[in-house]
C-alpha cells in the first residue's frame, strides 16, 4: 500500500472478548456491544483530516480502524484525536462518515463484525451475491 502512495495512520481500538462473540439476540438491532477504549494520535488525526481535505480516500484496514474512525467523526466529519470510549455498533443501515474502503479478513459467524462489513458492502452488492 504505501509503494501505491498510502499514508498509513495508526489508531489504537482495545477491544474485549465481546467483540468476537456470536449474537445471541433474534434481531440485530437488540444487540448490545460492550464499551471498549480508543486512541488517535494527533498525527494521524491530522493526516486523515488532510487526505480527506485532499479528495483522498480513507481505507480503513481491519474493521476495529472502521470501529475507531466511525467513533471519533465529530460535527463536518471532522476525526477528532484523544482517547475515548465507545460502545458503536455497525450493522446494516449504518451510515458511514469517516471510512471509505476496507480491508479485513475472516470473521467468525454470528459476529459484530460480520455485520460491520455487511453494512459496509450495503444491499446492492449483497442483493447481487444472493
Amino acid at each position: 500500500m504505501k509503494n501505491r502512495g498510502a499514508e498509513i495512520c495508526p489508531v489504537t481500538l482495545r477491544i474485549g472478548i465481546d467483540t468476537f462473540l456470536p449474537l445471541r439476540v433474534e434481531r440485530v438491532e437488540d444487540h448490545a456491544m460492550h464499551s471498549e477504549t480508543y486512541v488517535i494520535s494527533e498525527e494521524s488525526a491530522v493526516k486523515i483530516q488532510t487526505a480527506r481535505k485532499e479528495g483522498r480516500r480513507i481505507i480503513a484496514v481491519g474493521t476495529t480502524a472502521v470501529r475507531v474512525l466511525e467513533s471519533a467523526v465529530k460535527e463536518n466529519n471532522i476525526i477528532k484525536p484523544g482517547e475515548g470510549k465507545t460502545d458503536l455498533y455497525i450493522y446494516p443501515g449504518y451510515t458511514f462518515k469517516a471510512v471509505d474502503a476496507l480491508l479485513t479478513n475472516f470473521h467468525l459467524p454470528r459476529s459484530s463484525l460480520v455485520l460491520l462489513v455487511s453494512a459496509f458492502m450495503g444491499n446492492e452488492l449483497r442483493e447481487k451475491r444472493v
